[in-house]
């Protein structure tokens, strides 16, 4: 195992693999944007699930985005054995030099051993995945348990172990929501009387119910930012649970905000917070989105950590509760779904933080 940086000057193709959610996925695009920045000749490819293809398509640094489809495990054995062989001869068609892979999955040390690139990186992870691990690698990088570092900075930390130093300016997160998405935003904010920028953009929910502020909470914030003379407008995936939260939410309100829940794809949910004066969020992926398009971001945290997972290089408040036991990472107090740390956040300092961020905007 080398312990050496690599000369890149002998580096002409790259795959950088992370196979996580949304956010995750989004977390990793300054790796992207450093190594081209640094080594201008390389083609850079990435390895994504595929629901995760729109945090990094259009990426001016990435050549292109190959994806695994997790819906293949639900398949008969010949045709999830065809998409499985289909992508790997993909990838070994590209003859990489170099694989970087972001997380302990497994079959990012299958494939760095499949595809043949003499050079690959992972998290040094020797005690939990034994001997394959350790061997299928040139270089590994430390990734500790109960570090509080950014997720980007530990991504970041593959690109350190081989020898590229990233500036401050080069870690900001890279969405592109592409021309389609912001014609169809615009057409929406048209069709509601807004022009953007006059706006606040709440997203109560997460695919994590452990995670959601309380429904009582949020429609209180938007009474309260209406009575105060904004425009609220209102964001939810097209999930069935997440749509009922909504809805629940709404019930309450005699002037209901503008409602885009289960409306918009990816990309045009970058396009709308890309236009808002300010986010409001819990720890979920479209906060991280609303970072990466440079929305200022109120950002509401409970069991996960903020430390690892806040916002990221974008103005920002990130309010927490005083609990001895967070982040704890769990699935709400008891396993309940709701996380006391969260809910009992008061509305006062949400709008507070708001205040703050409108007033430096």
């Amino acid at each position: 195992m080398s312990n050496n940086t690599i000369d890149f000057s002998t580096i002409r193709r790259v795959l950088v693999i992370k196979l996580r959610h949304h956010g995750d996925v989004l977390l990793s695009s300054p790796v992207f944007s450093v190594l081209k920045n640094h080594a201008p000749h390389l083609e850079i490819d990435a390895l994504v699930y595929h629901d995760t293809v729109d945090m990094l398509s259009m990426h001016p640094a990435i050549r292109q985005v190959y994806s695994i489809d997790q819906n293949w495990k639900s398949l008969g054995i010949l045709q999830r054995a065809q998409n499985e062989w289909r992508l790997l001869s993909a990838l070994r068609a590209r003859h990489y030099d170099l694989v970087i892979h972001l997380t302990e999955h497994p079959r990012g040390a299958w494939l760095k051993y499949l595809i043949g690139a003499p050079y690959g990186v992972a998290r040094k992870l020797t005690d939990k995945k034994g001997w394959f691990w350790r061997n299928s690698f040139t270089h590994y990088y430390p990734w500790l348990v109960g570090n509080r570092r950014h997720t980007v900075e530990l991504h970041l930390d593959a690109l350190r172990r081989i020898g590229i130093q990233p500036s401050e300016n080069e870690k900001r997160l890279t969405l592109i929501a592409g021309e389609a998405a912001e014609a169809r935003v615009a057409a929406l904010l048209t069709q509601h009387g807004l022009c953007g920028k006059d706006f606040i953009h709440i997203h109560p929910t997460s695919r994590w119910l452990f995670k959601c502020w309380s429904e009582k909470n949020v429609t209180r914030l938007i009474k309260t930012l209406q009575e105060r003379g904004h425009t609220v407008v209102l964001s939810a995936a097209p999930d069935s649970e997440e749509l009922a939260m909504v809805e629940r939410i709404l019930a309450p309100l005699a002037t209901p905000p503008v409602n885009l829940a289960g409306q918009l794809s990816l990309k045009e949910l970058a396009a709308l917070t890309s236009q808002a004066r300010c986010f409001v969020g819990v720890d979920s992926a479209p906060m991280h989105i609303a970072a990466a398009m440079q929305t200022p971001v109120v950002a509401l945290f409970g069991p996960s950590g903020d430390k690892e997972w806040g916002p990221w290089h974008t103005p920002h408040q990130t309010l927490t509760s005083d609990y001895p036991c967070r982040p704890c990472g769990q699935d709400g107090c008891g396993g309940g779904k709701i996380s006391e740390c969260l809910t009992t956040i008061p509305v006062e300092r949400v709008l507070d933080a708001i205040d703050t961020l409108l007033q430096t905007a």
